[in-house]
């Protein structure tokens, strides 16, 4: 039996993004101090990153999306584009998708891809249990990126966390063969939570301290947590092989759901 969708899709409280900021070309843009990859390029050279409108046929062809055959690199809740920007100056031999549910930090985002030049960028406005079960091909992503999660500290809003079994399970099916998922938080129920139940499916790895590669500050929330002296607790995995359509399906049952509480005093 395959993982069902909760009743609640995952979304955000509302929030407004950072104020727009004109830049020159071949300026460097940053947030509270850190700089963004990528210098602003001529105008005349900007490019169109915005997904305005989702294709009829499902699941979606991210290759003819993109125009070019490439590993899709996904970052579900992309809020202002940080790690989507940074990671596509970094590797451009790779398509990059930027989702999240709120409009106003995604046109952010598409704000600063356009700038930069960017060609295989494209950022929408979807939530992620949606983008998994409607739109994507099973073995069609090369990775998953997701950081800071919304964790709904409030019990009465916990329901509506996102990384349950059943998007564990989802991430599973979509990836391709040894995809991987990356994962960041802040709160530690939430981490102690993650690294309970990804490693059913996943080779699962917690990483000592910052990231291996670039790029170092992946999103806006980790810079502020950090200027707040907050943990940041960080791991990746792998998809494993060789596991049966009867073994996916006991993993997945057996993994517990997010109602764990989290600490009002760890914000």
């Amino acid at each position: 039996m395959s993982p069902k969708r909760p009743s609640r899709y995952h979304l955000r409280p509302h929030r407004k993004g950072p104020p727009a900021t004109v830049l020159e070309p071949g300026q460097t843009e940053y947030e509270f101090g850190i700089p963004i990859p990528g210098l602003i390029v001529p105008k005349e050279q900007w490019t169109q990153s915005a997904l305005k409108r989702i294709p009829d046929a499902k699941p979606v062809d991210w290759n003819i999306l993109f125009g070019r055959q490439a590993p899709l690199v996904v970052d579900i809740g992309c809020g202002n584009g940080r790690f989507t920007i940074a990671d596509a100056v970094l590797r451009p031999d790779r398509n990059h998708l930027a989702i999240d549910s709120l409009p106003a930090v995604v046109r952010y985002g598409t704000r600063r891809a356009n700038q930069r030049g960017l060609l295989h960028v494209r950022f929408a406005v979807v939530d992620g249990w949606r983008f998994l079960t409607e739109l994507c091909a099973d073995g069609s992503l090369a990775e998953i990126h997701i950081y800071h999660p919304q964790p709904y500290a409030d019990p009465v809003t916990a329901a509506r966390r996102m990384l349950t079994p059943e998007f564990i399970g989802w991430m599973y099916r979509k990836l391709i063969p040894e995809g991987k998922i990356f994962l960041q938080t802040d709160r530690k129920a939430y981490w102690e939570y993650l690294s309970g139940n990804l490693p059913g499916l996943f080779d699962w790895t917690s990483l000592d301290g910052d990231w291996n590669a670039e790029p170092e500050f992946r999103s806006r929330r980790e810079i502020l947590s950090r200027k707040q002296g907050l943990a940041i607790y960080r791991g990746q995995g792998i998809r494993r092989s060789g596991i049966s359509t009867e073994q996916f399906d006991q993993l997945v049952a057996a993994m517990v759901q997010p109602t764990f509480a989290i600490d009002p005093n760890d914000a």
